[in-house]
């Protein structure tokens, strides 16, 4: 079960934009992350790089936690509020529930649940 510190320094640096190190330091190595219904995808540096690849494809990122955390034992539910301005002129804007279960101060697996329609971009208003 992660303490309240161990949890506000993580939403801290998701909402500093800071998501792939984030993904370094609080994620175990072996951590389990799942998009909706799909297939988890294993391994802290795997998703680092993940975390990385799309990030260069951003011009600017927006992320919010929408608050009440719910935290249960080692259960945490996060929903959260990101918009992605990318670099071909596109925009998402997403927003998803994380379910995570934490194995002391490290989160061994994440479940993202949201509409997969939000993915695809849609022109910039900006």
């Amino acid at each position: 079960m992660p303490s309240a510190e161990t949890l506000e320094r993580f939403i801290a640096r998701v909402e500093e934009n800071a998501h792939a190190e984030a993904v370094e330091e609080f994620y175990a190595p072996n951590a389990s992350l799942q998009e909706n219904q799909e297939a988890p995808r294993v391994g802290r540096d795997a998703a680092v790089a993940r975390e990385r690849a799309m990030l260069a494809k951003a011009s600017s990122i927006s992320s919010t936690c929408v608050r009440p955390v719910f935290v249960n034992g080692d259960r945490v539910v996060i929903r959260w509020i990101f918009h992605f301005e990318w670099t071909d002129g596109t925009a998402t804007h997403m927003e998803e529930l994380a379910y995570q279960r934490w194995e002391g101060e490290r989160i061994a697996e994440e479940t993202f649940f949201y509409d997969p329609a939000q993915r695809v971009p849609v022109k910039s208003k900006l």
